[in-house]
């Protein structure tokens, strides 16, 4: 799976290179998370983290997020673990899952947040991109959805992270 996370990475790199030739340098990678990094996640969040998650941030820990000023897929900038801490911490604090039912597709339970998705990468809006370890019967561990901080309907952008990295590269090869 290692070697999957790295096509995907160098894939990200090479479309961003073609629009800006200092697109590598801008994005301000990190170097690979740590087990021990994963660790600390998967205890502070009580998630274990999916493979292709790990696999995909023992390439790059996400972004310099104080650095960061171009975004690595979509409109999105990807956070480190520490980030990811912060981000579904202050979550945590914002929203009581239990107290706000919003509508969602199938295979995504109706919170409006949930403490088992993994914030891994924001727009800078409020909005989070989600990796969800607790899907409805429905759905699937390690599917990929947005938390709308506006907007109160939850729904699988794709079944896996890899899944949403082709289908976000296949977007922009068509742009």
């Amino acid at each position: 799976m290692d070697t999957q996370a790295q096509q995907l990475w160098n894939r990200i790199i090479a479309k961003g290179l073609e629009r800006n030739p200092l697109f590598e340098e801008k994005l301000y990678l990190y170097e690979g998370a740590t087990g021990e990094g994963f660790a600390t996640l998967e205890h502070t969040l009580g998630v274990q983290v999916p493979a292709q998650l790990q696999s995909f941030y023992r390439i790059h820990n996400g972004q310099q997020e104080n650095k960061a000023n171009t975004c690595f897929l979509r409109n999105l900038t990807l956070s480190s673990i520490t980030e990811i801490i912060e981000n579904w911490t202050f979550l945590q604090e914002e929203f009581d899952p239990e107290d706000l039912e919003v509508d969602a597709q199938s295979g995504v339970k109706p919170f409006a947040w949930n403490a088992k998705w993994i914030p891994i990468a924001s727009n800078g809006g409020g909005d989070y991109l989600c990796i969800d370890t607790d899907p409805a019967e429905e759905g699937t561990v390690g599917q990929v959805l947005y938390f709308w901080h506006d907007w109160e309907y939850r729904s699988v952008e794709a079944t896996s992270l890899f899944e949403f990295i082709e289908m976000a590269l296949q977007e922009e090869e068509t742009d």
